[in-house]
């Protein structure tokens, strides 16, 4: 399927403004991933006192909150294509009197955002949904001090192949991994939505090719000290049972070379 850029862009502006309460206090660190294996456990973040942070789809703000918390950040910058979600990010770092910037605008476009300034920019389970994941990773790496670090996690692309069907008690291939294009679903949690595939190897060179070193790749188990009982459901989207068989997450840290 061939869809615009600004298409896409337009239809998950409206879709995310929609669900964005559904997604209030999310995936946001300290995890990384929905039954995935935690910050707490990883320690990929240094302390980030006296240093800049610039989140990628900061969604609810809750990962902001964290490294503000945390790992006592010391200034703080945002950006998300929904407004809804910005509204939530707002508010909830208001109530703790914690200061920063934000921004209404796609991933990879910059509205704004200084160039290397940053000691981290981090993206938890957002990367995915920009329209143009090359251009995206060269606008992180401008963002980065030389030095600077860059952490993203998102749904592992194997794990989004396969759905389960209750009569075999199974679960099959839904779709090729080798197929890139866009997935238009016309009601995901209520909205319309359009879906970036993408492969492991596309992230892996896209990092590479916008001149960042890769230092870690996580593919973990699933932490079953996060799951709960409704999580052993097999036909569960995000389930022990299918964790087991393939990752729900990766995780990728990098770095902008000294």
């Amino acid at each position: 399927m061939d869809i615009a850029r600004k298409d896409i862009l337009k239809i998950n502006q409206k879709g995310w403004d929609i669900v964005a309460p559904q997604f209030y206090g999310g995936t946001a660190l300290p995890q990384y991933g929905p039954l995935a294996v935690t910050e707490s456990e990883l320690k990929l973040i240094d302390n980030l006192h006296g240093k800049s942070v610039l989140e990628l789809g900061c969604g609810s703000g809750h990962t902001l909150y964290y490294l503000w918390k945390d790992k006592q950040a010391s200034e703080l910058w945002g950006l998300d294509l929904s407004q809804e979600q910005l509204q939530f990010t707002r508010a909830l770092l208001a109530q703790e009197n914690i200061p920063a910037k934000l921004f209404l605008a796609s991933m990879d476009e910059n509205p704004g955002i200084p160039e290397s300034y940053f000691d981290l920019v981090i993206s938890i389970y957002a990367l995915g949904w920009t329209p143009d994941i090359s251009r995206t990773l060269s606008l992180i790496h401008s963002y980065l001090k030389p030095g600077g670090k860059f952490i993203f996690s998102w749904e592992h692309p194997v794990y989004q192949c396969f759905d389960y069907d209750p009569n075999s008690g199974k679960y099959f291939l839904n779709h090729s991994y080798l197929d890139e294009s866009p997935e238009r679903k016309p009601s995901w949690r209520g909205a319309e939505i359009i879906l970036q595939r993408r492969k492991l190897s596309t992230y892996v060179n896209a990092i590479c090719e916008a001149g960042l070193m890769i230092e870690r790749l996580i593919e973990s188990e699933p932490d079953l000290k996060l799951a709960k009982e409704p999580d052993y459901a097999p036909e569960k989207w995000y389930s022990v049972p299918r964790a087991k068989l393939i990752p729900t997450t990766i995780i990728i840290k990098a770095a902008k070379p000294s």
